[in-house]
């Protein structure tokens, strides 16, 4: 082959292959942005189809894999989405479309979609370093630092998500929160406070603050800051628990009832929330005397969790209330009846009544023998307290009856209850005159009359 024709073959192919470099240097660059502009139509699928077209050819191009990323976030598949951009975060560089600060924007919100905690956090805590005063990466790495308690570090971000936007008010509220949980109320209360200054709908600071005032014993403010909490659907079920209980420790019964009974009847399902709202709703039928109904509520909690607090022992105890009807009486009549059946009661102990008061969870009857061995002999008093309750009687209930008796200089006591004693309660009687009658013997009793 002449010299000539040579130097021509190798001249024009270096010029073909010139001129396919400056074509596809011209031409790639609109096919990219041909396909931005399907994406910023919202016209995903053309631009999947599109952006996967080109990267058979261009593998190594990673603003078309940024692209055919956010397309597929765009279309609701989020899983290729995240494909994508891994490959982005393990080869890519950022330059021209592809910028860093948006890219790992987008990636970290996906690894939290897809509850990879410790990558996502690795995302933010390079946005900081990339934006350090964007208060919004600082928010997103303490949450994540609190998921994982590292309650420090976590604390350490939501102040200086503070620091850099004082009004960030779901920073005010996490660290409220922590607080809370770390009993620094005075400090939580602050932040909570904070929280609503600058969103009064976190209704989640609400809650919070409703519990601090619980602990503190304020009620009524309780009761306002859980009216608010029930706004949130994710709080309401808690937010109407939290109301009864309060209702049940100012001894509002009735109250208390309708925002447990409308705790449960606004679940979907027997989660946490209900067991504990089943066992203070029987609580308040116990205190009501109604036991029936506080029965088939703690029925209810022992079928679905047999070890829920006491509730075996709640059912122990009151079992006998289906063959017993004098015991169940003696438990559920109402006042009137309830003095007479205690009437009765001393009337089966050979006893005659001088006096009938009512105390606390039941009845006091002073009485003296109807009969006494030798003629003309005093006849002593015996102060009776004849009690109601669920629980065991304590030593300070046994030491009342002993001090009223000194203050009506009656020489003898005796407590009757349908429970049972404390060991000191019995303790303390076994050296005073003051006779213990429990739960037997009180069945005993109530069949003679």
């Amino acid at each position: 082959m002449a010299p000539v024709v040579l130097v021509i073959i190798i001249v024009g192919t270096a010029a073909l292959v010139t001129l396919i470099f400056i074509l596809r240097s011209v031409l790639a660059p609109r096919k990219v942005a041909g396909i931005q502009d399907l994406y910023k139509q919202g016209k995903y699928s053309a631009a999947i189809k599109q952006a996967k077209q080109l990267i058979a050819n261009e593998p190594r191009n990673y603003e078309l894999h940024y692209l055919l990323g956010l397309s597929y976030l765009g279309d609701h598949k989020s899983e290729l989405a995240l494909m994508e951009m891994k490959k982005i975060n393990e080869y890519g560089d950022f330059s021209g479309l592809l910028k860093e600060v948006d890219f790992r924007k987008t990636i970290a919100g996906l690894y939290n979609d897809f509850n990879q905690p410790e990558e996502a956090l690795k995302e933010y805590l390079l946005l900081i370093r990339l934006e350090p005063d964007q208060p919004e990466w600082y928010y997103q790495a303490g949450s994540l630092f609190e998921y994982r308690n590292k309650t420090d570090s976590a604390v350490q971000h939501f102040k200086k998500t503070i620091e850099l936007n004082p009004q960030h008010t779901d920073a005010h509220f996490k660290l409220g929160s922590i607080f809370y949980r770390n009993k620094r109320q005075g400090e939580a209360k602050l932040e909570l406070d904070l929280a609503l200054r600058y969103n009064p709908e976190n209704y989640k600071a609400n809650f919070y603050i409703g519990k601090i005032l619980k602990d503190k014993k304020d009620f009524a403010g309780a009761l306002n800051a859980f009216e608010k909490s029930q706004r949130d659907p994710d709080l309401k079920l808690k937010s109407l628990l939290e109301r009864g209980i309060c209702y049940i420790n100012v001894k509002n019964f009735e109250r208390a009832i309708t925002e447990l009974e409308r705790t449960i009847s606004n679940s979907e399902n027997q989660g946490q929330e209900i067991l504990f709202a089943r066992y203070f709703l029987a609580h308040c039928y116990e205190q009501q005397r109604d036991i029936d109904k506080a029965i088939e509520q703690w029925e209810q909690v022992y079928a679905k969790k047999p070890t829920f607090k006491d509730v075996g022992e709640k059912l122990s105890q009151y079992q006998d209330l289906r063959t017993d009807d004098m015991m169940k009486d003696y438990l559920t009549a109402g006042r009137n009846e309830y003095i007479e059946l205690c009437k009765k009661l001393t009337g089966t102990m050979s006893m005659s009544i001088r006096d009938i008061t009512e105390v606390q969870n039941g009845c006091q009857i002073i009485a003296v023998d109807s009969e006494t061995k030798w003629r003309g002999a005093k006849k002593l008093p015996l102060m009776i307290w004849y009690l109601r309750v669920p629980e065991l009687v304590q030593e300070t209930q046994a030491r009342a009856i002993h001090e009223s008796m000194k203050k009506s200089s009656i020489g003898r006591g005796m407590i009757v209850t349908s429970s049972g004693f404390s060991r000191k309660a019995r303790e303390f009687s076994e050296s005073r005159p003051v006779n213990l009658i429990g739960k037997e013997k009180l069945q005993t009793m109530l069949k003679s009359i």
